[in-house]
């Protein structure tokens, strides 16, 4: 599939900090210390989806396929973790090739920022007050006040993560649109948000930034007290993630919908 290397024949091997993960990287260095690379064909990354969202975001320039194993919780982004037959299961991997989102926009004291996000994009309010904020869609206002807790963006890979829990939609993964959600809307309150085609460009403007401060957060990349930010998906950056055969996330995220 697109995004699987022809031939694998050397890896490297990463680790969250957790004693799971670094014990697993020793077993992992130690059996297949023969075909380890700095510069290798597929990284295997041993953690958590967080450690995995951070892994692929250090292989933006780079591009290089991730194979992530559990070794934290959730695992959503995670094949099984297994010491034994690692090429052979390379082999037979099944690629997904994702766009993230870019995040730019400006503070309050016109700082500017330019941020990428592979599950999302959330707009958080920073203080008791509620956030206001205005949403335009390709240039044209779709909604004047959004008074919430914030509001978010999620590409497909990610509509199953916080979006989820905000009752975003689930997106299949090829369906080209991105999910935009509010998060704990009080104005409107019957709003549950919509479903944006892939290349729309979503601006927020946030209302009396000074006093309703707002942080913007692409993945784990915090930016405080913003006046205005701007999303849209990323066509010049593609990331791809491995999974074992018969196992793909966008199977995964078909499984999910049906999940009670």
């Amino acid at each position: 599939m697109s995004g699987l290397p022809k031939s694998i024949k050397t890896i490297d091997i990463r680790a969250s900090k957790s004693k799971k993960a670094q014990a697993s990287l020793r077993d992992l260095r130690a059996q297949y210390s023969n075909i380890l690379s700095k510069q290798p064909d597929v990284i295997i990354a041993l953690g958590g989806d967080g450690f995995m969202l951070e892994v692929l975001h250090s292989q933006i320039d780079s591009q290089i396929p991730v194979f992530g194993m559990n070794r934290g919780s959730v695992g959503f982004l995670m094949n099984e973790f297994s010491i034994d037959q690692l090429l052979q299961r390379l082999e037979k991997c099944e690629a997904t090739v994702i766009r993230p989102l870019r995040m730019t926009g400006e503070t309050i004291t016109g700082r500017g920022f330019d941020e990428l996000a592979i599950n999302e994009v959330s707009l958080l309010r920073e203080s008791h007050q509620t956030a206001k904020i205005k949403i335009s869609i390709d240039g044209k206002v779709r909604m004047e006040e959004l008074i919430a807790d914030g509001v978010l963006v999620a590409t497909p890979a990610g509509s199953t993560a916080y979006n989820l829990s905000a009752h975003g939609t689930i997106i299949p993964l090829d369906a080209e649109v991105l999910a935009l959600t509010p998060i704990s809307a009080f104005r409107p309150r019957r709003w549950r948000g919509a479903l944006l085609g892939h290349t729309s460009k979503i601006r927020f403007d946030i209302l009396e930034a000074d006093k309703r401060k707002v942080s913007a957060v692409a993945d784990n990349h915090e930016v405080r007290d913003v006046k205005f930010v701007e999303v849209r998906e990323s066509r010049t950056i593609q990331l791809t993630m491995l999974f074992d055969e018969g196992h793909a996330l966008g199977e995964r995220i078909a499984i999910e919908q049906f999940n009670t």
